[in-house]
């Protein structure tokens, strides 16, 4: 599948007709290197043409495709998705971010997305994840074609699920992949074969340029208090009432006790795991409720407006100029 199919599938498969204001989008791909393949995805920001709609498929993208980047030093916001997941699953909050001012950039995991589980339950997935983002934030101040719009001393991060962990690594913890061992009784998958023979590494790629973080229903497996030490910057968890998919509800509190002084806890009430992902249309709703049905009167898109809005005023006060 080349880089522009999986674009138009990965929003096809994610969009929502809600959306309002237009943003920018271009794809973006991070070449291969000597810190792994390359990393293809997409990137939103303000765009000051006017409104039109992007034909995806069977809907329509109210945006505006290769819109040239308007104004300079913005700030910059990356995306890590959860397990299986792509870079377009928090479309609605890359827009939201887009249409206040930031770049937003998302990729897909290498070996834990929509297009590649070859790696779905190795531990090299969390090993990597939080050098994806690093070489994503590379990609971005150098040699994407925003980087000189973008402030390098004002970069932010969110990230979801897996890509909660994968955030809470950026910016400093360091998981402890021993307490993975209670959860693996009984597993042969790779990743717990790695951490009964203890092939994993003593410490894992962070990123100081990363100067905020928003982190939601995160997988703390391999977390605990010692863990969140060396986390320095402002974050904003959140915390879905009933989990899922492996978050339960009770781990994602541990992290709230974890965590240094410097952060903001939110548990959204009625809400399941998936609730942080984007409205689903209604063709992707008949096709995957178990990540579009949301409980008896949860309304997901409602519940967006007031946390895409929690996420940018959070971004906007720590990544200040």
């Amino acid at each position: 599948m080349t880089l522009t199919a999986k674009i138009l599938a990965a929003i096809g498969f994610c969009l929502t007709a809600t959306l309002a204001q237009a943003a920018g989008l271009r794809a973006i791909e991070a070449p291969a290197d000597t810190n792994g393949p390359a990393l293809s995805g997409a990137m939103w920001y303000p765009c000051s043409r006017p409104l039109a709609g992007v034909q995806i498929g069977k809907f329509t993208l109210r945006g505006v495709k290769d819109c040239p980047i308007e104004g300079a030093k913005r700030p910059l916001v990356v995306i890590s998705h959860g397990r299986g997941g792509n870079f377009a699953g928090h479309l609605d909050t890359a827009e939201a971010l887009a249409d206040a001012g930031f770049v937003v950039a998302a990729i897909d995991h290498p070996g834990d997305t929509t297009f590649d589980l070859s790696r779905f339950y190795d531990i090299s997935v969390y090993v990597d994840r939080p050098a994806d983002i690093k070489r994503l934030i590379d990609f971005m101040l150098g040699a994407s074609p925003a980087a000189a719009a973008i402030d390098p001393d004002r970069v932010g991060l969110f990230g979801f699920s897996r890509g909660g962990y994968t955030g809470l690594v950026a910016v400093g913890a360091e998981p402890h992949f021993a307490l993975g061992l209670a959860r693996c009784e009984g597993s042969s998958w790779p990743v717990c074969e790695a951490i009964r023979s203890k092939r994993y590494p003593p410490s894992l790629v962070h990123d100081a340029r990363i100067k905020a973080a928003v982190i939601a229903d995160p997988l703390s497996t391999f977390f605990d208090r010692d863990s969140m030490a060396g986390v320095k910057v402002p974050v904003q968890l959140w915390a879905s009432q009933a989990g899922g998919d492996g978050v339960a509800p009770e781990s994602v509190a541990a992290i709230d006790k974890y965590l240094p002084a410097n952060h903001e806890y939110h548990v959204v009430a009625n809400a399941g795991h998936f609730a942080f992902l984007a409205p689903c249309p209604p063709d992707m709703a008949r096709e995957r409720p178990e990540l579009c049905a949301d409980a008896a009167g949860f309304d997901r898109v409602a519940f967006h407006a007031p946390f895409n809005a929690a996420l940018v005023a959070f971004f906007r006060e720590h990544l200040k100029p």
